[in-house]
């Protein structure tokens, strides 16, 4: 089974992810609460193997587990499960990058993780703010989840930033892009 796939077991279909051991915790939450809830919302039977961060989703209906899925992912990727569930809405959308594919040694990751993230979390709350998303950083992640437009406007930014843009002009980019979302309603 693949990284990311849904497979077909009997008449359920299964989707498999690698929770690391940190996030397993929120995924059950108090007294299994968040299990609950999860089960609910999502539709789908949830396994989840605290011990090795293993995740089992199962389900009858393959489009729910294919909705669930990313959920499930933004969850382990760092966002908290209210803003996840954002993701049920069929305008939203999820999008992850690999802060390793801009870094080339440990210390040049931790420096780009710091640069989206800004003093104090500066660069980060302007980033969410102008693309109106949502943005976690975690591990060698960078993920983001709002209206797909806008995701994809705040990954180029990101990507800017990765790449040694200046945050100003950065900045001034999604200004100028906030304003096109504005016009284009």
């Amino acid at each position: 089974m693949g990284n990311d796939d849904i497979i077909q077991e009997g008449d359920n279909f299964v989707y498999a992810l690698k929770v690391p051991k940190d996030r397993v915790a929120i995924f059950i939450g108090n007294k299994g609460q968040m299990k609950k809830q999860l089960k609910d919302e999502l539709g789908v039977d949830l396994e989840i193997d605290s011990r090795e961060g293993d995740v089992l989703a199962k389900s009858k209906d393959s489009l729910q587990l294919y909705i669930a899925k990313d959920v499930l992912k933004a969850i382990a990727r760092g966002f908290n499960p209210e803003i996840a569930m954002l993701l049920l809405k069929p305008e939203n959308t999820f999008d992850m990058l690999d802060i390793s594919e801009f870094a080339t040694t440990k210390n040049s990751l931790h420096r780009l993780k710091g640069r989206v993230i800004g003093f104090q979390g500066k660069s980060w709350k302007t980033i969410e703010t102008l693309t109106e998303c949502y943005l976690a950083v975690y591990g060698k992640t960078i993920c983001v989840i709002g209206e797909l437009e806008r995701v994809s406007v705040a990954r180029r930014a990101i990507e800017a930033l990765l790449s040694g843009s200046q945050h100003a002009a950065v900045y001034k980019w999604l200004e100028r892009q906030r304003r096109n979302f504005h016009v284009n309603i």
